[in-house]
């Protein structure tokens, strides 16, 4: 009988070890790189917002974004890419249409604000979007700009006001957009690329190409 028991206890240990394992395997943060001409962006992925980061994953792993271009760019606001329509796009070009023919449910989260360099989904407008799904492959990197604490509502933790009093962002698209990770490194980057010349749709006037590999 003591045998059976300890048998047992056994069989419980190692199995709460396995649990632990996944759980721990679960929450792994995935990682990845954004490499431009103007220097690399590396970020992380939130698990918050698990649709958008597997979404993320995959088109990423299967070089979608590869060769694709920073196609709008808004100096003080955001870059924004993601059109497999802008792959060897013709100067001029009008961009921003493109995707993978599909949308992603919006994972809204009011704990992942639009600091800068934060990585969040593009989307239609509310109009044609009620549901403010975002697009299933456009996005855009926060470059921002520094926001006194007193023009933030009640809803912004303390911790939330100090990030945007001296880092900067877009507080206004807050729970109006998915944001979905963020840049750990290379925020200069983002800065280079805000400031090229662009033309009157906001495209920058020399391509900015981009490639994206996720980290393992």
């Amino acid at each position: 009988m003591k045998r059976i028991v300890f048998a047992l206890l056994a069989f419980i240990f190692v199995f709460n070890l396995s649990a632990i394992s996944q759980t721990k395997t679960d929450k792994k943060v995935v990682k990845f790189v954004i490499h431009t001409e103007y220097g690399d962006m590396t970020g992380i992925l939130y698990n918050e917002t698990p649709q958008h980061r597997d979404n993320f994953v995959k088109l990423a792993k299967s070089g979608f974004y590869d060769g694709t271009l920073f196609h709008r760019v808004i100096s003080g606001f955001m870059i924004q890419g993601g059109d497999p329509n802008s792959k060897n796009a013709k100067p001029g070009q009008q961009l921003g249409s493109g995707g993978p023919g599909y949308t992603v449910p919006a994972e809204f989260n009011k704990n992942l604000i639009h600091k800068k360099g934060a990585l969040a989904a593009a989307r239609l407008g509310d109009q044609g979007n009620p549901t403010k799904a975002s697009s299933g492959s456009q996005f855009y990197i926060v470059q921002g700009k520094k926001v006194p604490a007193a023009q933030l509502g009640s809803t912004y933790t303390p911790e939330q006001k100090k990030i945007y009093e001296t880092l900067g962002g877009v507080p206004f698209l807050d729970t109006q957009y998915t944001v979905y990770g963020e840049i750990t490194e290379g925020l200069d980057v983002i800065d280079k690329i805000a400031a090229v010349q662009k033309d009157g749709s906001d495209r920058p006037v020399k391509d900015v190409k981009m490639t994206i590999k996720i980290v393992e």
